[in-house]
């Protein structure tokens, strides 16, 4: 990969910054501050942030200055600046969900995220955009504009945790956590070339985060590197009676396998899900190949599967998602129709037209095609396949009506959220455009530390962490 090199305090991972942090070489308080001057002298460009939260984030960090002081030590975020995709309800603090139906909206209790982000002693600079209710897309007639790709401002971050994708990607937070319910984490990662962790359905407390589809959204981080990401999900995993779909199970030790290597490692390779597409880009499916030669070169064995067609995920998908997010809006849409952007009318709207065996026949496929795809994985120890197939769109693709052409909106995350696997997309260069690529790994439910632990692997053989995207001051001197 080309870019520029990084070494300053902003680009500090977060087991760097961590470190430094309990060694008294540099404070909360530094890196807050260090954060909240990025937001502000680069944010009018991105337009990550829809609420920044100064006050609050700088008692925070001087909170955790004292703890860190003291001994006290809350875990690997402790001291360490973040913000929340703006679906996560936040006490006391505005959760817009980018939406004019609930642009005031104050919630009175911390959604379950956000409870374990402040238990383990995180701070939050601010709330990040995303499209209205974590659907729709980019509409200008919306509360707020939306999040640009800090890889090149005239694109679009992919998916609705836009916001997420592009502080990470333009070095204003290390961690950005966001929601995911066809590809709305690894989406933007895979377009702003950051590391996006989609985990096990149930694993992460959903409890007070603005639903899409209730059996398929799943929360998750955003972060530079597969250690932040693994570092992040230490946090923020784990049981929550309040959420009926969580999973009551040990939190496991998700980065201890990062350094172990691939060796001996059986992965599965899906060319047949993406390489014939006529609209994969040539530079994407080297990008996928060169990670498999690096598997292959680094011990692991990699053999060819066959996955049901990537249509029937994505017709079964859309069908349970549209249901239940028409479900959810039914009410305001009869009502007030006209407070939706458009691209969220036209996609919730039809949910109307969806009859009981409609979605009753997709629930059906959803246990086959979940079926299919652990019959090969019971032979691997994790999938390698697409993420997208292309770079990312400009924003000019995007015209008045839903759909906008397939280029524009070409991912291939949708199949694990109907199964409920987890999945995490990894940078693996830039294309010729400037643009990031990515790939994604897929591993046996509540398997995150081995899918971690391979994308540890690629990363350090593909070299991502070590570029940024050029433009926001990241190669200003340290302060």
């Amino acid at each position: 990969m080309t870019g520029t090199t990084t070494t300053e305090l902003h680009a500090l991972s977060v087991a760097e910054a961590g470190a430094l942090l309990r060694a008294r070489q540099v404070s909360s308080v530094d890196l807050t501050r260090n954060a909240l001057d990025r937001i502000a002298r680069h944010d009018g460009d991105v337009r990550a942030f829809v609420t920044v939260t100064d006050e609050h984030a700088l008692e925070r960090a001087q909170q955790a200055d004292r703890e860190l002081a003291a001994g006290v030590d809350r875990g690997p975020l402790h001291g360490i600046p973040y913000a929340l995709k703006d679906v996560f309800d936040t006490e006391g603090i505005r959760t817009t969900n980018h939406s004019w139906l609930t642009v005031d909206h104050v919630p009175a209790r911390d959604c379950g995220v956000q409870e374990r982000l402040l238990a383990g002693g995180g701070v939050m600079v601010g709330k990040l955009a995303t499209h209205e209710f974590a659907l729709g897309g980019p509409s200008p007639e919306l509360p707020f504009p939306p999040a640009r790709n800090p890889w090149n401002l005239d694109h679009f971050t992919g998916a609705s945790s836009s916001g997420a994708g592009a502080a990470v990607a333009a070095g204003f937070v290390r961690v950005a956590i966001g929601s995911d319910t066809s590809g709305s984490v690894r989406g933007p990662a895979y377009h702003c070339g950051t590391v996006g962790l989609k985990p096990t359905y149930g694993l992460v407390s959903r409890r007070g985060v603005f639903p899409l589809s209730y059996s398929m959204d799943h929360c998750g981080p955003l972060a530079w590197t597969v250690q932040d990401a693994a570092l992040a999900m230490r946090v923020i995993a784990g049981h929550d009676p309040g959420d009926p779909s969580s999973v009551d199970r040990a939190v496991p030790p998700f980065d201890a396998e990062l350094g172990s290597g691939v060796r001996g490692l059986r992965v599965a390779y899906s060319p047949g899900m993406f390489a014939a597409d006529a609209v994969t880009s040539p530079e994407v499916l080297a990008g996928i190949e060169r990670a498999v030669a690096v598997l292959r070169s680094s011990g692991a064995v990699v053999e060819e599967v066959e996955l049901p067609p990537f249509e029937l995920f994505n017709a079964c998908g859309r069908v349970i998602m549209t249901a239940e997010a028409f479900a959810i809006h039914e009410r305001d849409l009869r009502e007030r129709p006209q407070l939706f952007g458009r691209y969220t009318y036209h996609r919730v709207a039809p949910g109307a037209g969806l009859t009981a065996a409609d979605f009753v026949q997709a629930l059906r496929l959803r246990r086959e095609l979940a079926e299919q795809v652990q019959q090969v994985l019971d032979g691997h120890d994790v999938l390698l396949t697409a993420a997208g197939l292309t770079t990312a769109a400009k924003f000019t693709d995007f015209g008045r009506d839903w759909p906008p052409p397939k280029t524009a909106t070409a991912m291939q995350t949708i199949p694990f959220n109907v199964t409920g696997h987890p999945a995490l997309v990894l940078p693996t260069g830039l294309a010729g455009n400037g643009l990031p690529t990515g790939l994604q790994l897929v591993g046996h439910a509540f398997g995150e530390a081995m899918i971690l632990r391979v994308a540890a692997t690629l990363e350090r053989a593909l070299g991502h962490p070590t570029v940024r995207p050029p433009g926001f001051g990241i190669g200003d001197p340290l302060r």
